[in-house]
């Protein structure tokens, strides 16, 4: 049995004859916020669903504050949900849509008004209170969908990819937001994103999900700098993975490079940043270069396959088609225990 405040057990979710999530073990304390990272159909979203009430599970269990939840109605479990899409009433006010779970569980009129103005407050929405949502901003929109999961007080809070809706500036914002509030509140928090960049600056937990399982989970900046595997290590950045191989870099169709040096993993991964460019030992083509403000993206064409490099905006620039050397330096790398 897996221990915690919010602890799966053996978890395995399904739709029909198609295993989403596969004997799944998760537990998570009191006031963490964890992040639950991968791409598309790797199981997150389903994870959550089941947690929220919204997805029966084919076996195992959920427990929450040491209670078994695993069939207990949505209703419930004292979850709160914030969906991607918001999922405002359009025809009630601001202070209606937050009261909404409030009414449905009866509390008083005075208690209504005090904990609504208590949580508008909090997500600086004071003197927002009649308008309806047509007339608000996205991140108004937001802050209003998480005053109202918030309001009703839940034992855990579950987010799906609440902002991937907002700018990039409004995306900015509201993380910081969402950290601020989790601490205030000191809420139980369960964060779906496929982004990094949120799961980095949000997460005292990252968990990265392949295909219904854990791939890897630790501190934000354990999984960022040290990747397990080379699926991780694309997902946090690290473009080139290649497995070492009788003193080689090679790449999965088995193409290869020679290997500057002794490697004691069986494979190695580099961030664009961390390929030295204008000097080194190999050689390669570049494909294509891009722009990025504080920086020089280059795609080499190199006897391992595509590498992705990054120079300073002021660096000499190589243009397409041209020759250019190149270092993959060991000091760089990251060691990952495999290459798959």
């Amino acid at each position: 049995m897996t221990d915690g405040f919010l602890a799966l057990s053996g978890l395995t979710l399904a739709y029909g004859g198609t295993v989403a999530v596969d004997r799944l073990d998760l537990a998570m304390a009191e006031g963490e916020l964890v992040a639950l990272l991968g791409p598309s159909g790797c199981g997150k979203t389903t994870t959550m669903r089941a947690v929220a009430g919204l997805l029966q599970p084919r076996a195992g269990t959920i427990r929450l504050a040491g209670r078994d939840i695993t069939h207990v109605p949505a209703n419930k479990r004292g979850v709160g949900l914030v969906f991607q899409s918001y999922a405002l009433f359009p025809h009630l006010s601001v202070f209606e849509n937050v009261a909404f779970g409030l009414r449905l569980a009866g509390t008083g009129r005075d208690e209504i008004g005090r904990r609504v103005a208590e949580v508008l407050a909090m997500v600086g929405l004071t003197g927002f209170e009649r308008r309806l949502p047509k007339e608000l901003s996205g991140g108004q929109q937001q802050r209003v969908a998480l005053a109202r999961s918030v309001v009703v007080r839940p034992r855990l809070l579950l987010l799906d990819e609440p902002l991937s809706n907002l700018d990039a500036r409004l995306r900015l914002e509201m993380r910081s937001e969402l950290r601020r509030l989790q601490r205030e509140l000191g809420v139980t928090m369960v964060y779906v994103t496929h982004d990094q960049a949120e799961a980095l600056a949000l997460a005292d937990r990252i968990v990265v999900m392949r295909e219904g399982r854990i791939e890897q989970e630790g501190p934000p900046e354990t999984v960022y700098t040290r990747p397990r595997t080379a699926f991780v290590a694309r997902f946090m950045g690290f473009e080139t993975c290649l497995a070492v191989n009788g003193g080689r870099l090679v790449a999965p169709d088995g193409r290869s490079l020679p290997l500057e040096g002794a490697a004691d993993a069986p494979a190695l991964a580099w961030r664009p940043h961390g390929v030295v460019l204008g000097r080194g030992p190999h050689t390669a083509r570049v494909l294509g270069r891009s722009y990025l403000g504080q920086s020089v993206e280059y795609l080499l064409e190199t006897d391992a396959g595509p590498v992705k490099a990054e120079a300073a905006a002021d660096a000499p620039r190589f243009e397409p088609g041209t020759t250019v050397a190149f270092d993959l330096p060991l000091a760089a790398a990251a060691r990952l225990e495999s290459a798959a």
